[in-house]
Protein backbone atom coordinates (compact mmCIF):
# COMPACT_ATOMS: atom_id res chain seq x y z
CA UNK A 1 0.00 0.00 0.00
CA UNK A 2 1.28 3.50 -0.83
CA UNK A 3 0.78 6.04 1.93
CA UNK A 4 -1.53 9.00 1.42
CA UNK A 5 1.33 11.25 2.51
CA UNK A 6 3.18 10.47 -0.74
CA UNK A 7 0.61 12.38 -2.78
CA UNK A 8 -2.04 15.05 -2.22
CA UNK A 9 -5.61 14.24 -1.33
CA UNK A 10 -8.81 16.14 -0.50
CA UNK A 11 -12.25 14.70 0.34
CA UNK A 12 -11.15 11.26 -0.85
CA UNK A 13 -9.64 8.18 0.77
CA UNK A 14 -7.11 5.78 -0.67
CA UNK A 15 -8.71 2.36 -0.34
CA UNK A 16 -6.22 0.14 -2.15
CA UNK A 17 -3.25 0.01 -4.51
CA UNK A 18 -1.65 -2.46 -6.93
CA UNK A 19 1.53 -2.07 -8.97
CA UNK A 20 0.01 -4.20 -11.78
CA UNK A 21 3.16 -6.31 -11.72
CA UNK A 22 5.06 -3.47 -13.36
CA UNK A 23 2.91 -3.48 -16.52
CA UNK A 24 1.34 -0.03 -16.61
CA UNK A 25 -2.32 0.21 -17.57
CA UNK A 26 -4.13 2.66 -19.78
CA UNK A 27 -7.88 2.34 -20.42
CA UNK A 28 -9.55 0.07 -17.87
CA UNK A 29 -12.94 -1.64 -17.87
CA UNK A 30 -14.94 -3.47 -15.20
CA UNK A 31 -16.75 -6.78 -15.59
CA UNK A 32 -19.15 -8.09 -12.93
CA UNK A 33 -20.07 -11.76 -12.95
CA UNK A 34 -23.49 -13.21 -12.14
CA UNK A 35 -21.96 -14.42 -8.85
CA UNK A 36 -21.02 -10.86 -7.91
CA UNK A 37 -17.27 -10.97 -8.52
CA UNK A 38 -15.68 -7.81 -9.93
CA UNK A 39 -12.81 -7.92 -12.40
CA UNK A 40 -10.79 -5.04 -13.81
CA UNK A 41 -9.28 -5.47 -17.28
CA UNK A 42 -6.42 -3.12 -18.05
CA UNK A 43 -5.22 -2.22 -21.52
CA UNK A 44 -1.53 -1.39 -21.86
CA UNK A 45 0.12 1.66 -23.42
CA UNK A 46 3.39 -0.22 -23.78
CA UNK A 47 2.57 -3.92 -23.79
CA UNK A 48 0.71 -6.01 -26.36
CA UNK A 49 -1.82 -7.48 -23.95
CA UNK A 50 -3.98 -6.86 -20.88
CA UNK A 51 -3.95 -7.29 -17.10
CA UNK A 52 -6.79 -9.02 -15.24
CA UNK A 53 -7.23 -7.93 -11.61
CA UNK A 54 -9.84 -9.26 -9.17
CA UNK A 55 -11.26 -6.13 -7.47
CA UNK A 56 -14.08 -7.83 -5.54
CA UNK A 57 -12.34 -6.57 -2.40
CA UNK A 58 -11.15 -3.07 -3.39
CA UNK A 59 -8.82 -2.89 -0.40
CA UNK A 60 -7.05 -6.06 -1.48
CA UNK A 61 -6.91 -6.24 -5.31
CA UNK A 62 -5.53 -9.52 -6.61
CA UNK A 63 -3.58 -9.83 -9.86
CA UNK A 64 -4.89 -12.80 -11.84
CA UNK A 65 -2.69 -12.73 -14.92
CA UNK A 66 -1.31 -10.75 -17.82
CA UNK A 67 -2.18 -12.08 -21.28
CA UNK A 68 -0.46 -11.15 -24.52
CA UNK A 69 -2.88 -10.68 -27.41
CA UNK A 70 -0.16 -11.16 -30.01
CA UNK A 71 3.52 -12.08 -30.15
CA UNK A 72 5.42 -9.15 -28.56
CA UNK A 73 8.53 -10.07 -30.53
CA UNK A 74 6.65 -9.60 -33.80
CA UNK A 75 4.59 -6.57 -32.76
CA UNK A 76 7.49 -4.66 -31.26
CA UNK A 77 6.01 -1.18 -31.70
CA UNK A 78 2.37 -2.04 -31.04
CA UNK A 79 0.38 -1.63 -27.84
CA UNK A 80 -3.11 -2.35 -26.54
CA UNK A 81 -4.17 0.87 -24.77
CA UNK A 82 -7.95 0.78 -25.39
CA UNK A 83 -10.57 -1.80 -24.50
CA UNK A 84 -14.33 -2.02 -23.91
CA UNK A 85 -16.50 -4.62 -22.12
CA UNK A 86 -20.23 -5.32 -22.44
CA UNK A 87 -22.54 -8.31 -23.10
CA UNK A 88 -19.86 -10.73 -21.84
CA UNK A 89 -17.52 -9.54 -24.61
CA UNK A 90 -14.20 -7.78 -24.27
CA UNK A 91 -12.99 -5.84 -27.31
CA UNK A 92 -9.41 -4.61 -27.41
CA UNK A 93 -7.57 -2.55 -30.00
CA UNK A 94 -3.99 -3.26 -31.02
CA UNK A 95 -2.55 0.04 -32.17
CA UNK A 96 0.78 1.70 -32.80
CA UNK A 97 2.81 3.39 -30.11
CA UNK A 98 3.37 7.06 -29.33
CA UNK A 99 6.86 8.45 -30.02
CA UNK A 100 6.79 10.46 -26.78
CA UNK A 101 6.44 7.21 -24.80
CA UNK A 102 7.92 4.55 -27.06
CA UNK A 103 10.65 6.44 -28.87
CA UNK A 104 10.86 7.40 -32.58
CA UNK A 105 8.77 5.62 -35.18
CA UNK A 106 10.57 2.61 -36.66
CA UNK A 107 12.31 3.08 -39.98
CA UNK A 108 9.95 2.27 -42.83
CA UNK A 109 6.80 2.92 -40.80
CA UNK A 110 4.63 0.69 -38.63
CA UNK A 111 5.25 -3.05 -39.05
CA UNK A 112 3.06 -4.95 -38.65
CA UNK A 113 -0.35 -3.36 -38.14
CA UNK A 114 -2.44 -4.70 -35.27
CA UNK A 115 -6.12 -5.72 -35.38
CA UNK A 116 -9.21 -5.19 -33.25
CA UNK A 117 -9.68 -8.37 -31.20
CA UNK A 118 -12.90 -9.75 -29.68
CA UNK A 119 -12.85 -12.05 -26.64
CA UNK A 120 -15.60 -13.85 -24.71
CA UNK A 121 -15.60 -13.52 -20.91
CA UNK A 122 -18.77 -15.54 -20.36
CA UNK A 123 -17.36 -18.99 -19.59
CA UNK A 124 -14.23 -18.00 -17.70
CA UNK A 125 -13.49 -14.31 -17.07
CA UNK A 126 -10.01 -15.20 -15.83
CA UNK A 127 -9.20 -16.90 -19.13
CA UNK A 128 -10.86 -14.89 -21.94
CA UNK A 129 -11.47 -16.84 -25.16
CA UNK A 130 -10.52 -15.19 -28.45
CA UNK A 131 -13.45 -15.18 -30.89
CA UNK A 132 -12.14 -13.12 -33.80
CA UNK A 133 -10.00 -10.25 -34.99
CA UNK A 134 -10.69 -7.51 -37.52
CA UNK A 135 -8.07 -5.74 -39.61
CA UNK A 136 -8.58 -1.98 -40.21
CA UNK A 137 -6.57 -2.04 -43.44
CA UNK A 138 -3.81 0.51 -42.77
CA UNK A 139 -1.81 2.23 -40.02
CA UNK A 140 -2.16 3.34 -37.33
CA UNK A 141 -5.33 1.21 -36.86
CA UNK A 142 -8.03 1.61 -34.22
CA UNK A 143 -7.57 4.42 -31.69
CA UNK A 144 -10.57 4.76 -29.35
CA UNK A 145 -13.99 3.14 -29.64
CA UNK A 146 -17.40 2.77 -28.00
CA UNK A 147 -19.14 -0.54 -27.26
CA UNK A 148 -22.34 -0.35 -25.25
CA UNK A 149 -23.43 -3.89 -26.01
CA UNK A 150 -25.73 -5.00 -28.77
CA UNK A 151 -24.90 -5.27 -32.41
CA UNK A 152 -22.49 -2.43 -33.18
CA UNK A 153 -19.01 -1.25 -32.24
CA UNK A 154 -18.25 2.40 -33.02
CA UNK A 155 -14.61 3.05 -33.93
CA UNK A 156 -12.18 5.92 -34.28
CA UNK A 157 -10.06 4.21 -36.88
CA UNK A 158 -7.72 4.70 -39.82
CA UNK A 159 -9.03 3.63 -43.22
CA UNK A 160 -7.43 3.29 -46.67
CA UNK A 161 -8.20 6.36 -48.78
CA UNK A 162 -8.63 8.74 -45.83
CA UNK A 163 -6.38 11.06 -43.84
CA UNK A 164 -6.25 10.47 -40.09
CA UNK A 165 -8.88 8.56 -38.12
CA UNK A 166 -12.46 8.39 -39.37
CA UNK A 167 -15.63 6.95 -37.76
CA UNK A 168 -16.25 3.32 -38.76
CA UNK A 169 -19.13 1.10 -37.58
CA UNK A 170 -18.72 -2.67 -37.13
CA UNK A 171 -21.61 -5.12 -37.00
CA UNK A 172 -20.78 -7.91 -34.52
CA UNK A 173 -24.12 -9.72 -34.52
CA UNK A 174 -21.78 -12.66 -35.05
CA UNK A 175 -18.77 -11.79 -32.87
CA UNK A 176 -16.74 -14.40 -34.74
CA UNK A 177 -17.23 -12.49 -38.01
CA UNK A 178 -17.28 -8.68 -37.57
CA UNK A 179 -18.28 -6.71 -40.68
CA UNK A 180 -18.04 -2.98 -41.38
CA UNK A 181 -21.46 -1.56 -42.23
CA UNK A 182 -21.02 2.23 -42.14
CA UNK A 183 -18.56 5.10 -41.93
CA UNK A 184 -18.46 8.88 -41.46
CA UNK A 185 -15.68 11.37 -42.10
CA UNK A 186 -14.97 15.06 -42.48
CA UNK A 187 -14.75 16.21 -46.10
CA UNK A 188 -11.11 17.19 -45.66
CA UNK A 189 -10.21 13.59 -44.84
CA UNK A 190 -11.29 11.97 -48.11
CA UNK A 191 -8.17 11.69 -50.24
CA UNK A 192 -9.92 11.17 -53.57
CA UNK A 193 -11.63 14.55 -53.25
CA UNK A 194 -8.26 16.34 -53.31
CA UNK A 195 -5.73 17.28 -55.92
CA UNK A 196 -2.25 15.81 -55.61
CA UNK A 197 -1.09 19.10 -54.10
CA UNK A 198 -3.89 19.07 -51.52
CA UNK A 199 -3.12 15.47 -50.60
CA UNK A 200 0.51 16.38 -50.05
CA UNK A 201 -0.55 19.27 -47.83
CA UNK A 202 -2.64 16.87 -45.76
CA UNK A 203 0.27 14.53 -45.08
CA UNK A 204 0.54 16.13 -41.64
CA UNK A 205 -3.25 16.08 -41.05
CA UNK A 206 -3.68 15.97 -37.29
CA UNK A 207 -5.74 13.07 -36.17
CA UNK A 208 -9.31 13.41 -37.40
CA UNK A 209 -11.91 11.54 -35.29
CA UNK A 210 -10.68 10.93 -31.74
CA UNK A 211 -13.62 9.61 -29.70
CA UNK A 212 -17.14 8.39 -30.51
CA UNK A 213 -19.96 7.83 -28.02
CA UNK A 214 -23.41 6.68 -29.11
CA UNK A 215 -26.64 7.35 -27.23
CA UNK A 216 -30.21 7.15 -28.55
CA UNK A 217 -29.21 6.80 -32.23
CA UNK A 218 -26.86 9.78 -32.05
CA UNK A 219 -23.09 9.64 -32.22
CA UNK A 220 -21.20 12.30 -30.27
CA UNK A 221 -17.90 12.67 -32.11
CA UNK A 222 -14.84 14.65 -31.08
CA UNK A 223 -12.62 15.57 -34.01
CA UNK A 224 -9.16 16.49 -32.79
CA UNK A 225 -8.72 19.74 -34.69
CA UNK A 226 -12.30 20.41 -35.83
CA UNK A 227 -14.47 20.39 -32.73
CA UNK A 228 -17.51 18.36 -31.71
CA UNK A 229 -20.09 16.80 -34.04
CA UNK A 230 -23.52 15.27 -33.42
CA UNK A 231 -24.28 12.61 -36.04
CA UNK A 232 -27.52 10.72 -36.71
CA UNK A 233 -26.84 6.96 -36.75
CA UNK A 234 -30.42 5.72 -36.76
CA UNK A 235 -29.37 4.16 -40.07
CA UNK A 236 -25.85 2.92 -39.36
CA UNK A 237 -25.19 2.46 -43.06
CA UNK A 238 -25.68 6.18 -43.72
CA UNK A 239 -24.57 8.38 -40.79
CA UNK A 240 -25.69 12.00 -41.24
CA UNK A 241 -24.26 15.12 -39.62
CA UNK A 242 -26.78 16.98 -37.46
CA UNK A 243 -24.69 19.68 -35.79
CA UNK A 244 -21.16 20.95 -35.22
CA UNK A 245 -19.45 23.00 -32.49
CA UNK A 246 -16.02 24.43 -33.37
CA UNK A 247 -13.51 24.46 -30.48
CA UNK A 248 -10.05 24.90 -31.97
CA UNK A 249 -9.14 27.70 -32.02
CA UNK A 250 -9.25 29.18 -29.41
CA UNK A 251 -8.88 26.09 -27.21
CA UNK A 252 -5.90 23.75 -27.24
CA UNK A 253 -3.19 23.47 -29.88
CA UNK A 254 0.59 23.83 -30.00
CA UNK A 255 2.11 21.22 -27.65
CA UNK A 256 -1.17 19.74 -26.38
CA UNK A 257 -2.61 16.33 -27.22
CA UNK A 258 -5.95 15.85 -28.99
CA UNK A 259 -7.35 19.38 -29.45
CA UNK A 260 -10.85 18.00 -28.94
CA UNK A 261 -10.45 14.79 -26.97
CA UNK A 262 -13.87 13.70 -25.70
CA UNK A 263 -17.53 14.58 -26.34
CA UNK A 264 -19.45 12.59 -23.73
CA UNK A 265 -23.25 12.83 -23.41
CA UNK A 266 -24.48 12.89 -19.81
CA UNK A 267 -27.14 10.18 -19.78
CA UNK A 268 -30.59 11.43 -18.79
CA UNK A 269 -29.84 15.11 -19.42
CA UNK A 270 -29.66 17.60 -22.29
CA UNK A 271 -25.94 18.13 -21.67
CA UNK A 272 -22.62 16.69 -22.69
CA UNK A 273 -19.10 17.13 -21.37
CA UNK A 274 -16.31 18.10 -23.77
CA UNK A 275 -12.59 18.02 -23.11
CA UNK A 276 -9.48 19.52 -24.71
CA UNK A 277 -6.52 17.29 -23.92
CA UNK A 278 -3.41 18.59 -22.20
CA UNK A 279 -0.14 16.70 -22.34
CA UNK A 280 2.41 15.01 -20.08
CA UNK A 281 5.07 17.49 -18.96
CA UNK A 282 7.88 14.94 -18.87
CA UNK A 283 7.63 14.84 -22.70
CA UNK A 284 8.20 18.60 -23.02
CA UNK A 285 11.59 20.16 -23.76
CA UNK A 286 12.31 23.87 -23.60
CA UNK A 287 12.79 23.82 -27.36
CA UNK A 288 9.35 22.28 -27.90
CA UNK A 289 7.76 25.00 -25.79
CA UNK A 290 9.55 27.87 -27.54
CA UNK A 291 6.46 28.72 -29.63
CA UNK A 292 5.21 30.88 -26.76
CA UNK A 293 2.06 30.80 -24.66
CA UNK A 294 0.07 27.56 -24.74
CA UNK A 295 -3.68 27.79 -25.44
CA UNK A 296 -6.17 26.88 -22.73
CA UNK A 297 -7.05 23.19 -22.38
CA UNK A 298 -10.12 22.66 -20.22
CA UNK A 299 -13.40 20.81 -19.65
CA UNK A 300 -16.61 22.39 -20.92
CA UNK A 301 -20.38 21.91 -20.57
CA UNK A 302 -22.24 21.62 -23.88
CA UNK A 303 -26.01 21.96 -24.30
CA UNK A 304 -27.12 19.28 -26.80
CA UNK A 305 -30.87 19.71 -26.41
CA UNK A 306 -30.95 20.77 -30.06
CA UNK A 307 -28.62 18.31 -31.89
CA UNK A 308 -28.41 20.74 -34.82
CA UNK A 309 -27.01 23.44 -32.54
CA UNK A 310 -24.67 22.05 -29.84
CA UNK A 311 -23.69 25.03 -27.71
CA UNK A 312 -20.93 25.48 -25.14
CA UNK A 313 -22.54 27.02 -22.04
CA UNK A 314 -19.92 26.72 -19.27
CA UNK A 315 -16.35 25.79 -18.36
CA UNK A 316 -15.20 23.68 -15.44
CA UNK A 317 -13.07 25.37 -12.75
CA UNK A 318 -9.27 25.33 -12.73
CA UNK A 319 -8.06 22.41 -10.57
CA UNK A 320 -7.41 23.45 -6.98
CA UNK A 321 -3.70 23.68 -6.15
CA UNK A 322 -2.90 22.10 -2.74
CA UNK A 323 -1.67 24.56 -0.13
CA UNK A 324 1.68 22.76 0.25
CA UNK A 325 2.16 22.03 -3.46
CA UNK A 326 5.71 22.93 -4.61
CA UNK A 327 4.48 25.00 -7.57
CA UNK A 328 2.22 28.04 -7.76
CA UNK A 329 -0.01 26.44 -10.41
CA UNK A 330 -0.16 23.49 -12.80
CA UNK A 331 0.64 25.46 -15.97
CA UNK A 332 4.36 25.71 -15.20
CA UNK A 333 4.76 22.92 -12.65
CA UNK A 334 8.52 22.43 -13.00
CA UNK A 335 8.95 23.69 -16.56
CA UNK A 336 10.90 26.82 -17.50
CA UNK A 337 8.01 27.88 -19.75
CA UNK A 338 4.26 27.41 -19.64
CA UNK A 339 3.37 23.85 -20.60
CA UNK A 340 0.28 22.36 -22.26
CA UNK A 341 -1.56 21.71 -19.00
CA UNK A 342 -5.04 20.23 -19.27
CA UNK A 343 -7.39 17.29 -18.74
CA UNK A 344 -7.24 13.74 -20.02
CA UNK A 345 -9.68 10.84 -19.69
CA UNK A 346 -13.18 10.93 -18.20
CA UNK A 347 -15.14 8.19 -16.45
CA UNK A 348 -17.55 7.04 -19.18
CA UNK A 349 -20.99 5.85 -18.04
CA UNK A 350 -23.01 3.82 -20.56
CA UNK A 351 -26.60 2.60 -20.46
CA UNK A 352 -25.87 -1.15 -20.74
CA UNK A 353 -23.08 -1.35 -18.14
CA UNK A 354 -24.92 -1.46 -14.79
CA UNK A 355 -21.72 -2.36 -12.90
CA UNK A 356 -20.30 1.12 -13.45
CA UNK A 357 -21.55 4.29 -11.79
CA UNK A 358 -23.97 6.45 -13.77
CA UNK A 359 -24.78 9.65 -11.87
CA UNK A 360 -25.99 12.76 -13.65
CA UNK A 361 -24.52 14.91 -10.86
CA UNK A 362 -20.91 13.63 -10.97
CA UNK A 363 -18.04 13.94 -13.43
CA UNK A 364 -14.66 12.28 -12.90
CA UNK A 365 -11.54 13.27 -14.80
CA UNK A 366 -7.88 12.22 -14.80
CA UNK A 367 -6.27 15.62 -15.18
CA UNK A 368 -2.72 14.44 -15.92
CA UNK A 369 -0.41 16.14 -13.35
CA UNK A 370 -3.35 17.62 -11.42
CA UNK A 371 -4.41 14.06 -10.65
CA UNK A 372 -7.89 12.61 -10.18
CA UNK A 373 -10.55 15.34 -10.06
CA UNK A 374 -14.17 14.89 -8.98
CA UNK A 375 -16.85 17.45 -9.91
CA UNK A 376 -20.38 18.22 -8.74
CA UNK A 377 -22.34 18.48 -12.01
CA UNK A 378 -25.77 18.99 -10.42
CA UNK A 379 -25.77 22.48 -11.96
CA UNK A 380 -24.13 22.12 -15.40
CA UNK A 381 -23.72 25.91 -15.62
CA UNK A 382 -21.90 26.16 -12.29
CA UNK A 383 -19.78 23.06 -11.94
CA UNK A 384 -17.85 22.73 -8.68
CA UNK A 385 -14.75 20.69 -7.90
CA UNK A 386 -15.34 18.67 -4.72
CA UNK A 387 -12.40 16.27 -4.37
CA UNK A 388 -9.00 15.35 -5.76
CA UNK A 389 -6.09 12.93 -5.49
CA UNK A 390 -2.66 13.71 -6.97
CA UNK A 391 -0.44 10.61 -7.11
CA UNK A 392 3.20 10.70 -5.97
CA UNK A 393 5.92 11.63 -8.45
CA UNK A 394 7.89 8.81 -10.07
CA UNK A 395 11.58 8.23 -9.40
CA UNK A 396 12.03 7.18 -13.02
CA UNK A 397 9.89 6.79 -16.13
CA UNK A 398 8.29 3.48 -16.96
CA UNK A 399 9.00 4.22 -20.62
CA UNK A 400 12.52 3.95 -22.01
CA UNK A 401 12.63 7.41 -23.57
CA UNK A 402 14.40 10.63 -22.74
CA UNK A 403 12.49 12.82 -20.28
CA UNK A 404 13.42 16.45 -20.96
CA UNK A 405 10.70 17.70 -18.63
CA UNK A 406 10.07 17.16 -14.89
CA UNK A 407 9.12 13.73 -13.55
CA UNK A 408 5.60 14.33 -12.24
CA UNK A 409 2.86 11.95 -11.19
CA UNK A 410 0.32 11.62 -14.00
CA UNK A 411 -3.26 10.35 -13.74
CA UNK A 412 -4.21 8.64 -17.01
CA UNK A 413 -7.56 6.84 -16.94
CA UNK A 414 -10.38 6.02 -14.52
CA UNK A 415 -13.53 3.98 -14.13
CA UNK A 416 -16.01 4.07 -11.22
CA UNK A 417 -18.00 1.00 -10.21
CA UNK A 418 -21.58 0.73 -8.90
CA UNK A 419 -20.24 0.63 -5.33
CA UNK A 420 -18.62 4.06 -5.73
CA UNK A 421 -15.01 2.86 -5.89
CA UNK A 422 -12.78 4.81 -8.28
CA UNK A 423 -10.10 2.86 -10.14
CA UNK A 424 -7.43 5.27 -11.39
CA UNK A 425 -4.22 4.31 -13.15
CA UNK A 426 -1.09 6.34 -13.75
CA UNK A 427 1.68 6.61 -16.32
CA UNK A 428 4.29 5.40 -13.90
CA UNK A 429 3.34 3.34 -10.86
CA UNK A 430 0.15 1.33 -11.15
CA UNK A 431 -3.46 1.31 -9.97
CA UNK A 432 -4.98 3.43 -7.18
CA UNK A 433 -8.38 2.56 -5.71
CA UNK A 434 -10.14 5.57 -4.22
CA UNK A 435 -13.46 6.58 -2.75
CA UNK A 436 -14.98 10.05 -2.66
CA UNK A 437 -16.04 11.15 0.83
CA UNK A 438 -18.53 13.87 -0.21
Amino acid sequence: MISKSEGYIKNMELVGYHDLDGIMAFQTQIYKTAEGRYYLYCGSMKGIGFNIVDITDPANPQSIRYINCLDPQEYTYSSTPKLQICDDLMIIAVGNGLPMLHGPYPEGGFKPLGPLMIYSLKDDPENPRLLSSWEPGNSPGVHRFCFNGGRYVHLSCSCPGYEGYIYRILDIIDPASPVEVGRWWMDSQFQNSKTEEERAACSTHFGGVHCVYVLDDKAYISCMEKGFYVVDVSDVTQPKTLGHLEQHPPFSGKCAGARCHTFLPVIGTDFAVGTHEGERFFCQSDEMLSSGAQPLNTIVTIDVSNPADPTMVATFPYPEVPADFPFKNFNFCGLKRQGPFGPHNLHEPMTNKPWIENRIDRVYNCYFHAGMRVYDFSDPYNVKEIAYFIPPNPRKLYYEVEAPGPLLGSAEDCVVDDRGFIFMNTTHDGLYILRCLV
